[in-house]
């Protein structure tokens, strides 16, 4: 079975599609078998591995409201050597139209279930809020990956989707975890950046991911190529470090399995 891996944080800006995007690709550079669902309206993901979201025919929209299933929407990243569920503006209105449906909060957990088992990895890119596109998320994921900036709103919000994730834990997903905090857009130079990730440090501990990415240009420029920046630029600061994410990522599942 595949991990399954929702990148949630309902603070936006904080680099979760640059996240899910270049650790799709490294996961995939190191030959294993990556899905990456874009469950964002913005359809920064989607754009972001090179596929155009404003002509798409079907996107995770149709598959969550049961108009089509995920095989026939799933798509190939040229740019990034993953399959990808894309999305668009469309998914916006899903919200309010799954309100009315049965198992609302379960339908991408179903939806997935259909072709799981043809992945090692499924990562989950979740919208930069607490609602039903994120419930999804949380309910067919099995860990939860935070990724954060350091800095005093970061903490606020981390304890409210850390409240969240319990809620969720309690009431739909029992199996659902924390998989680890990844700080963001770090700058060594910044002493504030230095006291909030010693804090980080000391309440989370192992929770806590070893490999930090730091502010890249080259990371902010890759979705305009349709590209994750691990394709187009291997070798810079940006790259190398989700490239130790996706290592630090693997052995801790190669762990967690023995």
């Amino acid at each position: 079975m595949p991990r399954i891996l929702a990148v949630a944080n309902q603070k936006g800006g904080v680099g979760k599609t640059t996240t899910s995007v270049n650790l799709a690709a490294s996961l995939a550079g190191a030959g294993k078998r990556v899905l990456l669902v874009d469950l964002d309206p913005q359809g920064n993901a989607t754009m972001g591995s090179g596929i155009d979201k404003r002509h798409l025919e079907r996107s995770v929209y149709q598959v969550l409201l049961g108009l089509t299933t995920v095989q026939s929407v799933r798509q190939k990243s040229e740019s990034g050597g993953y399959d990808m569920v894309p999305a668009n503006r469309e998914l916006a209105g899903a919200e309010v139209e799954m309100v009315a449906l049965e198992n609302r909060e379960t339908r991408l957990k179903s939806a997935l279930g259909t072709i799981a088992a043809e992945y090692d990895f499924i990562l989950l890119d979740c919208p930069p809020a607490l609602n039903l596109l994120t419930l999804n998320g949380l309910v067919a994921a099995e860990a939860v990956m935070i990724p954060m900036q350091c800095e005093y709103y970061a903490l606020e919000g981390l304890s409210d989707l850390v409240e969240t994730i319990r809620k969720v834990r309690k009431h739909l997903n029992p199996r659902l975890e924390i998989e680890g905090l990844l700080r963001t857009m770090y700058d060594p130079r910044n002493s504030l950046a230095q006291q909030v990730s010693a804090q980080l440090q000391q309440h989370f501990g192992d929770k806590l991911y070893a490999t930090i990415i730091p502010r890249n240009v080259r990371l902010a420029e890759a979705p305009s190529y349709g590209a994750p920046a691990v394709s187009l630029d291997k070798a810079c600061k940006g790259s190398q470090a989700y490239l130790a994410l996706a290592a630090e990522l693997l052995s801790r599942s190669a762990v967690a399995v023995a």
